[in-house]
């Protein structure tokens, strides 16, 4: 196969968790914090700046100035001069391009499928659930009330869904935004797993 997946996920429905099953199933490499480590690695910056401004939108001053850049490209001496959160944007999108490059793989996250829409081969999936059963999981994942789970779930959604929005122009969650729109909470990880494995192959089948 030479598929390449992108996973945008709601906060505690198991995606992180359902992309590296899929990957491995497949026998392919996925890509989640490890992703960060990359960009920094590749652009000489250190992984803690990535880190804080991993799915995390900017000023749209800074966006209108970094898409000037990305669009009519730029040299290594306008890269050095860059403003921190640029270098983060620009690091992050090409890491992103250079593994799809390298061959198929799983990325979770992180506007994938933005930086790579013109990439054929790319299939984009959003990963929901029940939010009652979504609060129940992160409650038990880092042991927390069910006040302090719902908190955390709806500052984690609105932190990616505004971050998704902001550089994509499109809508975090939306079906008609994704390939693929799956309640994990209908079949489970596994049978979600199986679910994507399949359309997967459909869809290669089919190309």
């Amino acid at each position: 196969m030479n598929t390449i997946i992108t996973i945008s996920r709601a906060f505690g429905s198991n995606g992180r968790e359902i992309g590296k099953r899929v990957a491995e199933k497949l026998n392919i490499k996925w890509y989640d914090k490890d992703l960060l480590k990359r960009a920094a690695e590749e652009s000489g910056l250190c992984t803690e700046v990535f880190e804080t401004h991993d799915e995390r939108p900017t000023s749209s001053f800074l966006y209108n100035l970094v898409m000037d850049t990305y669009s009519f490209g730029y040299s290594s001496s306008t890269y050095v001069d860059m403003p921190i959160g640029h270098k983060v944007f620009l690091a992050q999108f090409d890491a992103i391009k250079k593994i799809a490059d390298e061959g198929p793989c799983v990325i979770i996250g992180r506007c994938a499928d933005y930086a790579l829409a013109d990439y054929e081969n790319c299939i984009n999936l959003f990963i929901h659930c029940d939010y009652n059963k979504r609060v129940k999981h992160i409650m038990e994942r880092y042991d927390l009330s069910e006040d302090k789970a719902k908190d955390m779930i709806n500052k984690k959604d609105k932190q990616r869904a505004n971050y998704y929005n902001f550089y994509s122009n499109k809508k975090w969650g939306k079906a008609d935004t994704y390939n693929l729109s799956i309640d994990s909470g209908v079949l489970g990880i596994e049978g979600t797993v199986e679910l994507i494995c399949q359309f997967i192959n459909d869809f290669e089948k089919n190309k």
